[in-house]
């Protein structure tokens, strides 16, 4: 498969008229000149080893030259090439809440897109970790297993919204079970806790209704697993806006309702899941300060994997470019048997 890494340099092929038509002119303007001198050939009986058809031989390399720069600097890429890739970090899963509560806008732009960006952002930093991410409502799923593809782990985080579980609700403790049981290569027979370091980021508003969080963190905590919550929103609270509608959500009575960041569930979560709890508001506090928890953690080679990625082919193009500067150069315009007899560019013949 071919493709350019920058096609936004191709834009440049388009000054290439604009180079030729500057050149034609130029050539006019000289031809004009030389008329108004004298007879041409009587002029090319005071130079007879001056050849056009050199000189623009030398211009066609030049602007050939021009346009391989351009495709060069456009940076082709053809086919793949396989690398084996070494990683030292730890394993991380991501469970993150999709209910239409995540849907407040108490943090900009709302707090799905929030914690959407800072799982981005953490990947961007994490650069040797594998992640994974659960979404939960009220039901948990895996959304995108254990991976150290960080491409296609960001493509479908950021296709995350709050239809992906259909029941409503905040299963945390389902969310954290699903996780737990997700890490690869876990003895579960024996107890044995692996030694790379592995921890589980809840993403939540903390409004927990389904079911014991904090015993699913106990049971994370107790096979070796880190849980470390982030609360997201904020103490006071934000109505919930209907999708497609420019109202709120109301409850039974036709109130506005209004979903509050419980702080103290998450708090108490992070604690039985032995990590720690951080608040997410509209700087990047909240993704430092779990950078360097994770950062605490004990790291392993967590995997040793062949991937695949585009091959640069620049090179033949950086060889063409000065094949081409190099015979322009060591070509003269004095004219020679060859090109005698050669007709470029309208040029008449030598009779």
């Amino acid at each position: 498969m071919f493709r350019f890494a920058n096609p936004e340099y191709l834009y440049l092929l388009l000054l290439l008229p604009v180079v030729c038509a500057v050149l034609w002119y130029s050539h006019r303007r000289k031809r004009g000149l030389v008329k108004k001198i004298g007879d041409k050939s009587l002029l090319l009986m005071l130079v007879p080893d001056y050849s056009s058809a050199r000189r623009k031989l030398k211009l066609g390399l030049i602007l050939t030259a021009m346009v391989l720069t351009i495709i060069m600097i456009a940076r082709p890429q053809f086919g793949s090439k396989i690398e084996n890739v070494k990683r030292q970090g730890v394993e991380v899963i991501f469970a993150l809440d999709v209910s239409n509560s995540m849907m407040a806008e108490d943090v900009t732009p709302n707090r799905l897109e929030k914690a959407k960006r800072m799982m981005m952002q953490l990947i961007d930093a994490r650069g040797n970790d594998k992640v994974g991410l659960i979404v939960f409502a009220g039901d948990a799923y895996i959304q995108i297993p254990i991976t150290s593809d960080y491409v296609s782990a960001k493509m479908f985080m950021s296709s995350i919204n709050t239809s992906l579980v259909p029941t409503q609700g905040t299963s945390i403790g389902e969310a954290i079970d699903l996780a737990t049981r997700s890490f690869g290569g876990q003895d579960e027979d024996s107890g044995e806790k692996a030694k790379v370091g592995r921890a589980i980021i809840v993403i939540t508003d903390g409004e927990n209704h389904e079911d014991d969080a904090v015993e699913a963190a106990k049971m994370a905590a107790s096979k070796g697993i880190i849980v470390n919550v982030v609360g997201i929103g904020s103490p006071e609270g934000a109505p919930i806006p209907q999708q497609g509608l420019m109202s709120f959500k109301k409850d039974e009575n036709g109130d506005v309702v209004i979903t509050k960041l419980n702080e103290q569930m998450c708090v108490n979560i992070a604690k039985a899941g032995n990590g720690i709890y951080v608040r997410v508001d509209n700087s990047n506090n909240a993704q430092k300060v779990i950078e360097k928890a994770l950062d605490t953690m004990a790291k392993s080679d967590v995997e040793s994997k062949v991937y695949s990625e585009y091959d640069e082919q620049f090179q033949v193009f950086a060889c063409l470019i000065l094949l081409l500067l190099v015979a322009e150069l060591f070509i003269s315009e004095k004219r020679n048997k060859f090109f005698d007899n050669i007709k470029i560019f309208g040029d008449d013949k030598k009779k």
